[in-house]
């Protein structure tokens, strides 16, 4: 569909994503980009440690496969999740993270459009409604949308579609993207 529409769009991609696959991502423009190795909250928001050991895993394996080093990152639940609490020890490891990942030449995107599809939304109708009510002509809109879901892939044409129509472009992220960054709740 992306191919078809001409649009590029950004992959944050986990160890679960097939060699392949994340290859064809990145020969067809798109941006691959971080999220994690292990997805395991638990045991990546224990520690700065084991944060950073997940991120290098990710980042290697994408290398191997890319032959580039991705820098981009988006942390699993967002920068403002809450859910790190339960794990950290009370040492607000979201706010050492967000400092720390830049420091190390990462750059970290949140979102402020979601298609509902982590939380709520189980139809295409609704990842499409939730799209199009989050969209606005005066900001960059980074939609959080996600491709293990088949209602909400199924919903990608016609968001493409009414987005164009609208007049909004498609861009991947780079690392000159404007920054999306949700405020810290850890």
């Amino acid at each position: 569909i992306l191919k078809e529409e001409g649009v590029k769009a950004t992959f944050f991609v986990t160890s679960n994503g097939a060699d392949e696959l994340i290859k064809r991502m990145y020969n067809e423009g798109h941006t691959v980009a971080l999220h994690s190795y292990t997805h395991d909250y638990s045991y990546i928001y224990s520690s700065v440690d084991n944060y950073f050991e997940d991120l290098y895993a990710i980042q290697a394996k994408v290398k191997r496969i890319t032959g580039h080093t991705s820098t981009i990152i988006r942390f699993p639940g967002g920068s403002s999740n809450a859910i790190s609490k339960k794990y950290d020890g009370g040492i607000k490891i979201m706010s050492q993270l967000t400092e720390m990942v830049e420091k190390k030449g990462f750059r970290y995107f949140d979102w402020n459009v979601s298609a509902g599809d982590a939380n709520g939304a189980t139809t295409k109708e609704k990842v499409i409604e939730n799209i199009k009510s989050g969209l606005t002509s005066r900001k960059t809109n980074i939609v959080l949308q996600h491709d293990l879901k088949s209602y909400s892939v199924d919903a990608v044409e016609e968001i493409i579609k009414y987005g164009k129509e609208k007049g909004y472009t498609f861009r991947a992220i780079t690392m000159s993207t404007p920054s999306v960054e949700h405020r810290l709740n850890n």
